[in-house]
């Protein structure tokens, strides 16, 4: 047999095409990466002591695998005792120049974090106290450092708020390169590895916290068109060359994620973020009293039907997520080798460092020295004691954000007290659920004790040589009503009051814990989630009126004045034709008055308004609130109702919480 006689273009051509299959068959070695993650440093659950341990599991894993990453996705700080405590002198040794909020960030920096994501609660006190927290400072000789990492959001236009622009860094640069700056992407290289990574909030920012000037898309809020966006930063990572993507995203609900996970391509893992949604797999011991909500990680198909993993814990450094994936040569995730005995959410409690030979003494330095600061500054507020109780107080978010709680029935009341107090004509008291929170008390499982029958919780257990067991302290109420939000007595119709409960209810779904769940006191309502939801439109416009709120009653038309009777506002879900028309004054928080929670108070126009807040004034025994905020409110309406003695004959707060079914003031008809 003759060969054809090849030309030289020929014979390069051939030579090429078998140096292609000799590296098909000989590919690069894989990477193995070690991920861990974390989020939510926003709900009181002990984080000055979470943290220490936490950070001795960090420091341990990261001896185990060369390719280290640890990310966040957000929520790293949140208004409350922790975060204005860093104010103090007292924690100039390690914020070095104190300002508010600046000792959850010297956390992140002593832990070495890469990159985080922006959350709704970095927000809360507006863009220009991130920029004070991020951002560097220099003062009589000492300095802060600001964010030794980039905060990312590819969805936020920071160009239009005057108070963080000039913190704008370039997309895609080396973290190194975007200490104390944000944008929408970044690179870390780990040893010649380069691995990309993509932040992105939820588009419902703006109704969440205080976002000012900034940016915010999608308009529509879709996960379409969220996704769209955040393409686009990938596809500018992988035109680089880059085959291995992170994305941060904090859309409040890990269903969103998962929506995100199936709509993106050439991404290959998402940190979730903002639902504390614990995941983990069949050999995590998870903390007393916690369940896993699914397996860890999620798999997904993306887009391009690449494997995509989804990964979450639990926020308050109460968990540790660990993924170690092994990346083929084209920075695919080789699902066949991922471990479920090293993958998972690893608790941070004391029996998680002996299960791992560790004591606290193992910890990262730098960050037991921050808890040892914030530890002493404390200590203050705990001492100053308020009221006492014989109950656990619930603020759990499943619990506040689904259902009628004692803690949520306590501090309506004490609102409307206080609001009775300025106006008699007040017959009702509501807030939002996502406003509370933390519990005050705690939840554990004895030892030996299985199932969800052997929780127990109790009332506050006390600090020895601070307070007493049954206490309530400062630092208890500043951390259950973090946002300390101030009170605004509203007028409204009954059509209008029955049109905003239709709002708190209308985002009530399996397994979802809207912020938007109402507390109350001076009513009742009962509701029917299996009901069509009030519903509007991207201009506000209702398209759906609602039809949940069955029963709704004010126990008392006069308020405080003698005389008063009930009114039945809703009846079998017909509003009431003679009180759809009459006003009820009602005391409520300016947060939702100005629209948060997207409550629908500015749609209504001209309704009566009444500030309750008298800045820079505190009178009373309670002194560390401005009058007319809720943490006074509460601190008040407790030493006058149930005072912190040790006298028997004083009365303690004892309304137990109960289970859902058996609500009184909040029903769940589904429930019944």
């Amino acid at each position: 047999m003759r060969l054809k006689k090849l030309t030289y273009p020929a014979l390069a051509a051939l030579f090429a095409l078998g140096l292609g299959a000799c590296a098909d068959k000989n590919p690069e070695k894989p990477l193995t990466l070690q991920l861990l993650h974390f989020a939510d440093i926003d709900g009181g659950r002990d984080i000055v002591n979470n943290s220490v341990r936490f950070s001795a599991l960090v420091k341990h894993f990261r001896q185990d695998y060369p390719h280290t990453l640890l990310l966040t996705s957000g929520d790293n700080w949140i208004p409350g005792p922790e975060y204005g405590i860093a104010s103090d002198d007292a924690l100039a040794s390690v914020v070095g120049v104190p300002s508010a909020g600046r000792a959850h960030v010297a956390y992140l920096n002593a832990l070495d974090i890469k990159a985080s994501a922006f959350g709704n609660h970095e927000f809360d006190n507006g863009p220009g106290a991130v920029a004070n927290i991020i951002a560097q400072e220099q003062k009589d000789g000492k300095q802060w450092p600001g964010a030794q990492f980039p905060y990312l959001a590819a969805n936020l236009d920071f160009s239009k708020d005057a108070s963080i622009a000039n913190l704008i860094g370039q997309d895609g640069a080396d973290y190194t390169a975007l200490y104390n700056q944000v944008a929408a992407s970044t690179v870390v290289d780990l040893q010649g590895e380069k691995i990309g990574i993509v932040g992105a909030v939820t588009p419902a920012l703006a109704g969440l916290s205080s976002s000012g000037d900034i940016g915010i898309t999608p308009a529509d809020g879709t996960m379409e068109a969220l996704a769209a966006i955040i393409q686009t930063s990938v596809d500018a990572l992988t035109a680089t060359g880059i085959n291995k993507i992170i994305v941060l995203g904090h859309m409040q609900q890990i269903a969103l994620e998962k929506t995100l996970a199936t709509l993106l391509k050439d991404v290959d893992i998402i940190i979730a973020g903002g639902s504390n949604t614990i995941l983990a797999d069949s050999n995590d011991r998870l903390r007393d009293g916690d369940t896993a909500v699914d397996t860890y990680p999620l798999q997904f198909s993306s887009a391009k039907q690449e494997p995509i993993l989804v990964v979450n814990t639990d926020g308050d450094y109460t968990y540790l997520g660990r993924l170690v994936v092994e990346f083929d040569s084209q920075g695919l995730i080789n699902l066949a080798a991922l471990q479920e005995s090293i993958n998972g959410a690893y608790a941070t409690d004391e029996q998680g460092l002996k299960e791992h030979n560790l004591a606290t003494s193992d910890a990262i330095p730098e960050v037991a020295a921050i808890s040892a600061a914030l530890t002493s500054a404390l200590a203050t507020r705990a001492g100053n004691v308020f009221g006492l109780s014989t109950v656990y107080l619930n603020g759990e978010r499943k619990a506040s954000r689904t259902e009628e709680t004692n803690l949520g029935n306590l501090i309506t009341q004490a609102n409307l007290a206080y609001a009775q107090s300025i106006d008699s004509s007040t017959v009702m008291a509501f807030k939002s659920g996502g406003t509370i929170r933390a519990s005050i008390g705690a939840c554990t499982i004895p030892p030996g004790a299985t199932g969800d029958d052997a929780l127990v919780c109790q009332p506050p257990a006390g600090i020895a040589g601070v307070n007493q067991p049954g206490q309530i302290s400062q630092l208890d109420l500043e951390t259950a009503l973090r946002f300390n939000n101030g009170l605004r007595l509203v007028t409204l119709t009954g059509t209008q009051l029955k049109d905003m409960l239709e709002h708190s209810v209308s985002e009530v779904a399996e397994g979802a814990t809207p912020g938007s769940f109402p507390q109350i006191a001076g009513a009742t309502l009962a509701f029917d989630p299996t009901q069509p939801a009030r519903m509007t439109d991207e201009n506000k416009n209702v398209t759906v009126p609602g039809q949940r709120i069955r029963d709704f009653t004010i126990l008392d038309n006069n308020g405080a004045a003698a005389g008063g009777q009930a009114v039945n506002l809703v009846t079998n879900g017909v509003l009431n034709s003679t009180a759809a028309n009459q006003s009820f004054r009602l005391v409520t928080l300016d947060y939702l008055v100005g629209g948060g929670d997207n409550y629908p108070f500015p749609e209504y126009g001209d309704i009566t308004l009444q500030d309750l807040v008298t800045e820079g004034i505190a009178t009373g025994a309670a002194t560390f609130a401005d009058n007319g905020r809720e943490q006074d409110t509460v601190a008040e309406y407790l030493l006058v109702n149930f005072p912190p003695d040790q006298n028997e004959d004083t009365p303690a707060y004892s309304q137990a919480d109960t289970p859902a079914k058996d609500d009184k003031i909040i029903t769940n008809l589904a429930l019944e």
